[in-house]
């Protein structure tokens, strides 16, 4: 079963699936819906991030408006439908803008996981490691990349997310559509379907490494449209891109099961 928050930008507040919840309620930095602010704030759940996750407007232009099954950003209105089975949350999208538009979007789960969970990708899955990563590699950072290529899980093994060591990273499993997270005996796979678009996964794993001044612990895993965080810096295939038809559909699953 899903919850939803439409007054907070239709913020996922809430996923029970097999028997307990699985989204992490945030550290407490607001209340009330975060309409028309400016300075995106964490207030736990998924939030919508289209269409950029970072880069302008940060987590994208949708979180800070209310929704109804639809809502708009710009030129282009994306609606989303939901259908729950037994253990399982299907969401369907569908997005209407001009021919060409070109965005990323990210399903922002932050979940509820205990110091142990394992993400769980296939190993060799290419990787961009993102800068914020560079004070914990052995290496120097590379003259003005944007990220690092690496492979699945990364020099840091972020398939673990491990205690409070003030660290904060995000990374992206490049063409990755499905990836499941071991938490407590249970496992909740993620898995996102779009055919002809780029579909990969990100990660986000903070170890109380972020905010600088009041730092909290949170795990995203995030499927994901496109192959990089901002707009601004896709290359060419690293966005999606809406066909001529001036319409494009996505889907996003969600299952759990005991382990």
């Amino acid at each position: 079963m899903v919850v939803i928050d439409a007054e907070d930008g239709g913020r996922w507040k809430s996923l029970q699936l097999a028997g307990r919840e699985w989204l992490w309620q945030g550290p407490g930095l607001l209340s009330g819906p975060r309409t028309n602010h400016t300075a995106f704030t964490d207030a736990g759940g998924l939030d919508e991030c289209f269409p950029t996750i970072r880069g302008m407007p940060d987590h994208g232009g949708l979180w800070n408006q209310p929704w109804s099954t639809s809502v708009t950003f710009g030129d282009a209105a994306l609606t989303r439908t939901f259908t729950s089975g037994a253990d399982s949350v299907t969401a369907d999208y569908h997005l209407q803008a001009p021919p060409g538009y070109r965005f990323t979007w990210a399903a922002h789960a932050l979940l509820d996981c205990a110091v142990g969970a394992s993400v769980l990708a296939s190993g060799g899955t290419p990787c961009r490691l993102y800068p914020e990563a560079a004070p914990y590699l052995s290496t120097p950072w590379p003259a003005d990349a944007s990220w690092l290529d690496t492979t699945w899980p990364t020099p840091l093994d972020l398939n673990t997310y491990g205690p409070s060591d003030g660290t904060a990273v995000g990374a992206i499993l490049v063409d990755c559509p499905t990836v499941s997270v071991l938490d407590r005996g249970a496992l909740l796979q993620l898995e996102l379907s779009c055919p002809g678009q780029p579909v990969s996964t990100a990660l986000w794993r903070n170890q109380a490494g972020f905010p600088d001044e009041t730092p909290y612990r949170s795990l995203g895993v995030e499927p994901m449209l496109g192959r990089v965080f901002d707009l601004a810096e896709a290359g060419p295939g690293d966005a999606a891109v809406v066909p001529p038809s001036g319409e494009l559909a996505w889907r996003l699953t969600v299952s759990a099961r005991p382990v």
